[in-house]
């Protein structure tokens, strides 16, 4: 009896052990096993999107490098350069070339191999930049760098697709928070490398010859490593494209991928005229700032494009993960919480530009970190962005809303933001050497005065201000948009449902006001008994 008591207390003892671990698991945190996420990692789709992001990586430092050595291509004696429009130029061309040519890859990247598309394109825009770097005249310059869009299009219509493929939800939002990471990044490498390599090699043409290089091996690590997975298949839907007539009309119809177009449109303006025209801007200020003291001769536009890729790196490193974790953990609460996020975060970063702008010939230090705090607020919003447009999107269409997405804010956003700050800088530059009482004309870039600095610092500043505008006129879509964005969602998820089990050969049916094929009969009930 006393054996078999105690055998019955210790079991008690056990079960009441067991009852309190799990009582307190509920409210305790635990690490995760490194041997468990190790074995429950989809390696395949892991490595997938580690190229991905690698390949967006090399496709902004490649777009930054050009910005990160404007001064060096202005004083070359072969392009024979005298106003700063024809600088803005260089970016207007590719990202022209890069959205007319968006929606054709979107076309074809729902409906043929996304796998060869990549390779083709990538090895299309890294050859293209690297016969660009050997052009002596800059008509034949300019042709290069549009021929380097067409070449970029190809992958940023195809790869947030795929993404959206490999996985679903949450875990989508974060490997999108992965893949935007990149363009931060990348954008402040290529200002770091291409100052560092033309300034190591005394020509700013071999900053140019980096990237090409790396554009090789994606090339080789696409073909060889990369999974192109079956459309649809994190969301379990086998809907079928349809045609571009209908693809166009459904997003037409979808407020929410119209607000956040148009929302973005302004980040996308802000972001190219910072991004092009950022180290020159600090440049002419601290130039004007130091005037004719000692030691500004050290003060050079390698040194400021340096810094202001660690500043635009630092940023993004922070912003783009901070910005998709809070919109994943609010989303819980608050299921319309990602347009309030990106309108929220866009409305807080205008006065922080605008002092950042107003401070630079004050004190460069503080305008650095003005411009890391307004870059991390604006990276918040570029993940999101992507996430949002893929889940009020049903799958056949991703591809083509993201190159509509990119045609529209590239078109009105980044496209035109470099050239109409220069061209507007231009406009302002003779009034203000009137008022200043500075000559007017060319002059020399080697041998500028600290007067003369100043004009180019206020006219660039008073053209960069526009940019407040933008963002302020995002972040007014970005609230409107969260009035219809659980409508949008929710009926593109009905419509996954309603067809994933539709077989391949089956014919007919209708369209509904989304704009994707809806099976009326037997389906119906179907669903009927399922629920």
């Amino acid at each position: 009896m006393t054996e078999r008591w105690r055998e019955e207390r210790e079991d008690e003892q056990t079960l009441v052990g067991r009852e309190e671990d799990k009582s307190t698991s509920r409210y305790s945190f635990e690490f995760p096993s490194i041997t468990e996420w190790w074995q429950n990692l989809n390696k395949q789709s892991a490595i997938s999107v580690l190229v991905l992001v690698y390949v967006n990586l090399i496709n902004y430092m490649d777009r930054s490098t050009v910005a990160g050595m404007l001064e060096e291509i202005k004083r070359d004696k072969d392009f024979d350069i005298k106003k700063d429009k024809y600088l803005g130029l260089l970016q207007t061309v590719f990202v022209f070339c890069y959205l007319l040519f968006a929606p054709i890859f979107g076309y074809l990247g729902d409906r043929y191999s996304r796998k060869w598309i990549l390779g083709i394109g990538i090895g299309f825009w890294s050859l293209s930049t690297l016969i660009g770097s050997f052009m002596k005249s800059f008509p034949a310059f300019l042709v290069f760098r549009a021929l380097v869009g067409v070449g970029e299009a190809s992958y940023s219509t195809v790869a947030p697709a795929i993404i959206s493929d490999l996985f679903a939800k949450d875990d989508r939002s974060s490997v999108l928070a992965l893949f935007y990471f990149a363009i931060p990044v990348g954008t402040g490498l290529g200002y770091i490398v291409g100052s560092e390599v033309s300034g190591a090699f005394g020509d700013w043409r071999w900053g140019l010859r980096v990237t090409p290089i790396m554009g090789a091996i994606a090339v080789f690590m696409i073909i060889f490593f990369m999974t192109d997975p079956p459309r649809g298949k994190a969301d379990g839907s086998h809907l079928k494209p349809t045609s571009p007539v209908s693809d166009v009309r459904a997003l037409g119809r979808n407020k929410s991928f119209v607000l956040s177009t148009i929302a973005f449109t302004c980040v996308t303006y802000c972001a190219g005229a910072m991004m092009w025209w950022g180290p020159n801007f600090a440049y002419a200020g601290a130039k004007s700032a130091c005037g004719n003291k000692a030691g500004c001769s050290a003060i050079t536009l390698e040194s400021i494009s340096y810094k202001f890729g660690i500043v635009m790196t630092l940023s993004g490193l922070l912003g783009v993960p901070v910005g998709s974790y809070a919109s994943q953990m609010l989303r819980h609460q608050f299921p319309n919480a990602d347009p309030l996020v990106c309108g929220f975060t866009l409305l807080s970063s205008v006065p922080v530009l605008f002092f950042g702008f107003f401070s630079a010939d004050y004190s460069l230090p503080v305008c650095y970190a003005l411009t890391f705090f307004a870059g991390l607020l604006l990276n918040a919003n570029w993940s999101i962005v992507s996430d949002m447009t893929l889940y009020i999107v049903i799958p056949p269409r991703r591809s083509i809303a993201s190159a509509t997405q990119i045609l529209v804010s590239h078109l009105f956003g980044d496209a035109i933001s470099p050239y109409l700050v220069g061209a507007m800088a231009d406009a302002f530059k003779p009034y203000l050497r009137n008022a200043s009482g500075t000559p007017s004309g060319f002059t020399d870039s080697y041998s500028m005065t600290p007067e003369e600095y100043g004009v180019e610092f206020k006219a660039l500043q008073y053209s960069l201000f526009s940019c407040c505008f933008a963002q302020a006129l995002g972040a007014l879509f970005f609230m409107i948009m969260s009035w219809y964005i659980l409508d949008d969602k929710n009926a593109a998820e009905r419509q996954i449902h309603s067809n994933q089990t539709i077989p391949e050969d089956e014919e007919g049916g209708e369209e509904e006001e989304g704009g994707g094929p809806i099976f009326r009969g037997a389906r119906e009930d179907v669903l009927a008994t399922e629920e």
